[in-house]
C-alpha cells in the first residue's frame, strides 16, 4: 500500500520511493538529449499537432516536416513502373494437364477431354430424351371409403387403373373399414409413353386390424390378395382396490383412460361416486384383441363391478336390438325415473292448479307446468314412449305428445320447431323440439303436462320408474355372456395411491 504525503515522490532526479514502509532514495540520471534541447527549447515539437493552432509557425513547421518525410519514402521505395517479380508455376503438359483438367471444377460444369471421370470423350454421343427410372417406390397414408382412389391417383397411378384397384380391394374388404392413416407401399412400373401413367406393380398396406392386402401384377393382370393377421379376442380383466381415487388406481393397473370413463359413468347410474372410497374393491373387463404383429386394441367396457364390504354391484353391457343397457347380475336394469326439467336451465314460471289465463284474464284450470326459457333452447323427452302426435293444436301451439309405458302420456306446447315424426320411437332425454311461442303464448316458454289414464297430473308430485328384467331365452343368453366374462384372467392388484 503506497501513501502520498505533501513531498511529490516520482522517478526524477532528487526524489525517493516509499515501498512498504520504506523510502529508499534514488541516484540522479544524467540528462540526455532530449532534456538538452527541451530545457534550451521548452515550446518545440518534431511533429506538432496539425489538427490545432492552424496556420500558425508551429503548424507551418509541423506540415514541413510531414511533406519531408513523404518525400523520403517516395524516394526510397520502389517505383510504380517498375514491376515486382514473383514465382510463376511452370505450364502443364501432357497427362499431368489431363490429370488436373478432370479433378477441378470446370469438368463438373463443362465438361473435360480427359475421360477419367464423367466427362464427355469422343465416345459418348449425346442422348436425344432423358431415360426415366424402370421403377419407382413409394409410400402413401391409406383413405377409408372414397378417398382410397384420390390417394392412390396422388400417388401416381392413373385414374381408371386406381378406379379399378379400388374396386378390387373393396371386393375383398369393403372401403369403409379400411384402416384411415395406414401406411402402404407402392410400386410403379416403366410406362410406355411420358404422356401415359405409370403402372401399378405392387401395392401392400395393413387394410384393417385383423389383415394385409396384397396387390401384385402377375403376367400383367392385378391380382389382389388378403392376408388374415392371427387375433386374440381374450377381454381385458384388471381388478384392484381403490387408493386415493378410482381413476389414478385404475390408470395405475393398465386401465386405458375411456375404460375408467366410462366404468364411473355406468357406477353412478346405481350409487354415488363418493361413495367409492379408499379400500373400496373394483373389477372391470373390456373388449380387447391383440394382433400376431404385436398391436394391441381396447374395445368397450363389458363388465363392471364393485365391492364393499358385505355389499356387491356388478353390472354388464346388454346389447339388444340397437339398444344397449346395463343389467346386474340377475338379469334386472336400471331404474329410469322421469327428468324433472325437459328443458335444462328452465324456471317455472306458472304451475300446477288454477289461475287467471294471461291472455284471455279468466280463471282457467293450469294442467301443466310452465318453463320459461330462451327461444330455441332444446327441449328432450322424459322418458322412453312413442310420438303419438306430432304438430299444430290450437291453444298449445306446435305439440309433443308423448305415450309411456303404464297408461303415462306427456305433452310438450308452443315449441318453436317440432324435431320428432307420429310413430317414432324415442328414448328419455333425445331431442323432440325446441322452445318457442306458438299457439296462446307471451312469450319463449314450454308448457309440459303429464296425463296418467287420461287425467291431468301434477307433474312435480309424480314419479316413474321402470324396471327392464331379462326373461327367456334372453335371459339364459345374458346368464351365458355373465359367465364367460367372469371367467376371464384377471390383471390387476392393489391400485396407486
Amino acid at each position: 500500500m503506497f501513501l502520498r504525503n505533501d513531498q511529490e515522490y516520482g522517478f526524477s532526479g532528487g526524489a525517493a520511493t516509499v515501498a512498504f514502509g520504506r523510502s529508499t532514495a534514488l541516484a540522479p540520471r544524467k540528462p540526455g538529449f532530449a532534456d538538452v534541447l527541451r530545457e534550451r527549447w521548452p515550446d518545440f515539437e518534431l511533429a506538432p499537432d496539425l489538427g490545432s493552432q492552424l496556420f500558425t509557425r508551429t503548424w507551418f513547421r509541423g506540415l514541413a516536416t510531414c511533406s519531408a518525410l513523404c518525400a523520403l519514402t517516395w524516394a526510397l521505395g520502389p517505383q510504380l513502373y517498375q514491376p515486382i517479380h514473383g514465382y510463376a508455376p511452370l505450364p502443364m503438359q501432357g497427362a499431368e494437364l489431363d490429370e488436373t483438367r478432370a479433378q477441378g471444377i470446370a469438368p463438373l460444369t463443362l465438361g473435360a477431354g480427359s475421360g477419367r471421370h464423367m466427362a464427355a470423350t469422343d465416345l459418348v454421343s449425346p442422348l436425344k430424351d432423358t431415360p426415366e427410372r424402370p421403377r419407382l417406390d413409394l409410400n402413401f397414408a391409406v383413405a377409408a371409403g372414397n378417398g382410397f382412389v384420390g390417394a392412390l391417383q396422388r400417388s401416381g397411378v392413373g385414374k381408371d387403373e386406381a378406379q379399378h384397384v379400388a374396386a378390387m380391394v373393396g371386393d375383398t374388404i369393403p372401403l369403409g373399414e379400411l384402416k384411415p392413416g395406414a401406411e402402404a407401399d407402392l410400386t410403379l412400373g416403366r410406362r410406355p409413353a411420358k404422356s401415359a401413367p405409370r403402372p401399378l406393380d405392387k401395392l401392400s398396406f395393413r387394410a384393417r386390424f385383423d389383415a394385409f392386402i396384397d396387390v401384385t401384377r402377375v403376367a400383367g393382370a392385378l391380382v389382389v390378395r388378403k392376408i388374415p393377421i392371427a387375433i386374440d379376442n381374450t377381454p381385458l380383466r384388471i381388478q384392484g382396490e381403490i387408493g386415493g381415487s378410482f381413476y389414478r388406481s385404475a390408470r395405475a393397473l393398465g386401465a386405458p383412460a375411456k375404460i375408467a370413463e366410462e366404468f364411473l359413468r355406468t357406477i353412478a347410474t346405481r350409487i354415488p361416486i363418493s361413495r367409492l372410497g379408499a379400500g373400496t374393491k373394483f373389477d372391470l373387463v373390456a373388449d380387447q384383441r391383440r394382433a400376431a404383429t404385436g398391436e394391441v386394441e381396447i374395445g368397450r367396457l363389458r363388465l363392471a363391478g364393485i365391492e364393499q364390504g358385505h355389499s356387491a354391484l356388478q353390472l354388464m353391457r346388454w346389447d339388444k336390438a340397437g339398444k344397449t343397457q346395463w343389467l346386474d347380475s340377475n338379469g334386472v336394469g336400471e331404474r329410469k325415473g322421469a327428468l324433472n326439467a325437459p328443458v335444462s336451465g328452465a324456471r317455472l314460471t306458472s304451475g300446477f292448479g288454477m289461475r287467471i289465463h294471461p291472455i284471455l284474464g279468466t280463471a282457467r284450470m293450469h294442467k301443466g307446468y310452465d318453463l320459461a326459457a330462451p327461444m330455441g333452447s332444446p327441449i328432450h323427452a322424459s322418458m322412453d314412449g312413442i310420438v303419438a302426435m306430432a304438430g299444430r293444436a290450437g291453444g298449445y301451439g306446435n305439440f309433443v305428445k308423448l305415450n309411456h309405458a303404464g297408461n303415462v302420456a306427456t305433452g310438450y306446447g308452443h315449441m318453436s320447431r317440432i324435431l320428432v315424426r307420429p310413430g317414432q320411437h324415442v328414448r328419455r332425454g333425445d331431442l323432440i323440439g325446441l322452445v318457442g311461442s306458438t299457439g296462446l303464448s307471451t312469450g319463449p316458454h314450454l308448457h309440459y303436462e303429464v296425463w296418467k289414464d287420461g287425467v291431468s297430473m301434477n307433474p312435480g308430485k309424480m314419479t316413474f320408474s321402470t324396471v327392464e328384467r331379462l326373461a327367456g331365452a334372453d335371459l339364459q343368453d345374458f346368464k351365458a355372456q355373465f359367465a364367460r366374462l367372469m371367467a376371464t384372467p384377471t390383471k390387476g392388484g392393489r391400485g396407486g395411491k
